[in-house]
């Protein structure tokens, strides 16, 4: 590893929306969910360590966990090579998808056929 230099939000990519891709994975290194990021969101997720993404549906902060109850905390922040991709490791409570499920990649295409790979969790 080499010497750690402090972060500078002002270098990531952000698009012409003011926003950026954010994967969270488990620590298992199970891919739960991709939403979006602007800069407030990505600062009060590294000030709060809670995940908190920007709608762009309701055009609003969404604090995951909030109104689900199956909040992200975040262990481990990583930028890509590009600098135009978040990955998030974090500490999931309960579902990641809002379908109920673990994860949001729940279905497989393989042979022209979808295959749903998992049901959703009972709580």
């Amino acid at each position: 590893m080499t010497a750690s230099v402090p972060f500078d939000p002002a270098t990531l990519l952000f698009d012409n929306n003011g926003l950026i891709p954010a994967i969270a994975q488990s620590e298992s290194g199970e891919v739960l969910m991709m939403a979006w990021m602007n800069r407030e969101a990505l600062a009060k997720t590294l000030e709060t360590r809670r995940v908190t993404y920007w709608s762009r549906s309701r055009q609003s902060f969404w604090i995951k966990g909030d109104t689900s109850g199956h909040v992200q905390r975040l262990i481990d922040l990583r930028i890509d090579c590009d600098r135009d991709c978040i990955l998030m490791i974090v500490d999931q409570t309960g579902a990641a998808c809002h379908t109920h499920r673990r994860s949001c990649f729940y279905t497989s295409v393989l042979e022209g056929d979808e295959v749903e790979l998992m049901k959703p969790m009972t709580e």
